[in-house]
C-alpha cells in the first residue's frame, strides 16, 4: 500500500483511509475482523467519530496490541469546550488508547458553528490543552458547506479537512483542493462512494486517486470490499475512455438529484430538514436498521410529513434540486422499509 503525506501534520498516511460508518451495523466479531483486515492490508488511517455509536468501542478492541500499526482518528460535534473535554475522554476510553494521532471538530458546516468553535471557551480550547497535554497530536475538522470549507483551510487553525468529495460532488476540486494545497491543510475525500449512492468501486477510486494528495476515506463493512479497494489503489490509475464515458454517465444520472447537504435550502419554514431527508437512502445504507428506524432520523421523517411543497428551498437551492418531489418520494420509502422491519 503506497501512503501520502497528510498535509502539515507529517503523518505518512495509505493511500486510502478506513471510513468508521458501517461497522456500526455488524456484531462486534465481525467489525473486529474487518478492522484487523484493513490492517493486515496496510490500511493505516482508521477514521471513526464519538458519535458513530459503537464505532469506536469496536476501532478499540480491534487496535489493541496494534496501535503503533495505525494512525487513529476520530472526531467530537461538541463546540464548547466543556463538551469537547468530555467526547475526548470518552474516545480515548473507548479506542483504550492514550493518545489519538488526529482530532477533528465533526460536521462544521455554517460560520455560526466555525465561530463557536474558535470563540473563547469554544471546541478548540479543548484541543489546544489536549495537544498540549499530548492527548492528541494533529487538529482537523470535517465539513458539508464549501463555504465553510474554504474559510476553515484558509484559517490557519486546522491541519486537515475532511469534505464531500466523489464522481458526482467534484466541486472541490475547482477551489477548495488548490487552497488546501497552498495551506499545506491534509485532504481527506469524505464519502467517496457518495454515501453507498454509488456501485463502481473501480471508477470511483480511481477518479480520487488521480488526485495525488487527496486520502479517499471509504466506509467499509465487509473484508471484500477492501479487498477491491485496495486492489483498485495499488493497480493502474488511468481512467479509460469507457471508464470516464462511465463517469459521465453516472454525472448526469446522479447529478440532478444528489443532495451535496450544504444545507443552502434550509430553514424550511415548516421545519423540514431537507439535506437529511433528501439523504434518506443513503442513511439506509450506512446506518443500522435501529438507528435508522429511531432517534432523530425518525424524527427527520416525522417533521418532513409537514411540507406543504411551497417550493422555497428548490428556489435557493443551488443545484436546482427538485427537493419537495424527492421528499415525498423518500417519505413514502422510509415507510415501505419501515413496514418490512422486524426489531432485533
Amino acid at each position: 500500500m503506497q501512503h501520502v503525506r497528510l498535509g502539515k501534520t507529517g503523518l505518512e498516511v495509505s493511500r486510502i483511509a478506513f471510513g468508521g460508518i458501517p461497522i456500526q451495523r455488524l456484531t462486534e466479531s465481525e467489525a473486529v475482523r474487518v478492522v484487523h483486515h484493513c490492517i493486515d492490508l496496510g490500511v493505516n488511517l482508521l477514521d471513526t467519530a464519538n458519535g458513530y455509536t459503537t464505532s469506536e468501542e469496536r476501532r478499540g478492541k480491534a487496535i489493541a496490541g496494534r496501535r503503533d500499526q495505525v494512525i487513529m482518528a476520530t472526531k467530537t460535534g461538541a463546540r464548547d469546550r466543556d463538551g469537547a473535554v468530555g467526547h475526548l475522554e470518552l474516545s480515548l476510553t473507548r479506542l483504550g488508547t492514550d493518545d489519538i494521532d488526529l482530532w477533528q471538530f465533526h460536521g462544521v458546516s455554517t460560520f455560526e458553528e466555525l465561530d463557536q468553535v474558535l470563540d473563547p471557551g469554544g471546541a478548540m480550547e479543548a484541543a489546544l490543552e489536549a495537544r498540549e497535554a499530548g492527548k492528541i497530536r494533529h487538529i482537523g475538522i470535517t465539513s458539508h458547506s464549501l463555504d465553510v470549507a474554504l474559510k476553515a483551510t484558509a484559517s490557519g487553525h486546522f491541519e486537515t479537512m475532511q469534505f464531500p468529495f466523489h464522481v458526482v460532488t467534484s466541486e472541490p476540486s475547482d477551489e477548495l483542493i488548490p487552497l488546501a494545497r497552498r495551506h499545506d491543510v491534509g485532504f481527506i475525500a469524505m464519502k467517496p462512494m457518495a454515501g453507498g449512492m454509488l456501485d463502481n468501486a473501480r471508477i470511483a477510486i480511481k477518479y480520487l486517486l488521480q488526485f495525488e494528495d487527496v486520502v479517499p476515506d471509504p466506509g467499509i463493512e465487509t473484508p471484500a470490499e477492501i479487498d477491491e479497494i485496495v486492489g483498485i489503489a495499488n493497480g493502474p490509475l488511468e481512467l479509460s475512455a469507457e471508464e470516464r464515458r462511465q463517469m459521465e454517465r453516472t454525472r448526469a444520472d446522479l447529478g440532478t438529484r444528489f443532495c451535496r447537504r450544504c444545507q443552502y435550502g434550509e430553514p424550511c419554514p415548516e421545519g423540514v430538514p431537507s439535506s437529511v431527508m433528501m439523504n434518506l437512502p443513503s442513511f439506509h445504507k450506512r446506518f443500522p436498521p435501529d438507528r435508522f428506524f429511531g432517534g432523530w432520523l425518525a424524527e427527520a421523517v416525522d417533521q418532513a410529513r409537514n411540507c406543504v411543497e411551497c417550493g422555497e428551498c428548490e428556489e435557493k437551492c443551488p443545484y436546482g434540486l427538485a427537493i419537495p418531489g424527492v421528499i415525498a418520494q423518500h417519505v413514502a420509502y422510509y415507510d415501505r422499509l419501515e413496514g418490512q422491519y422486524i426489531p432485533q
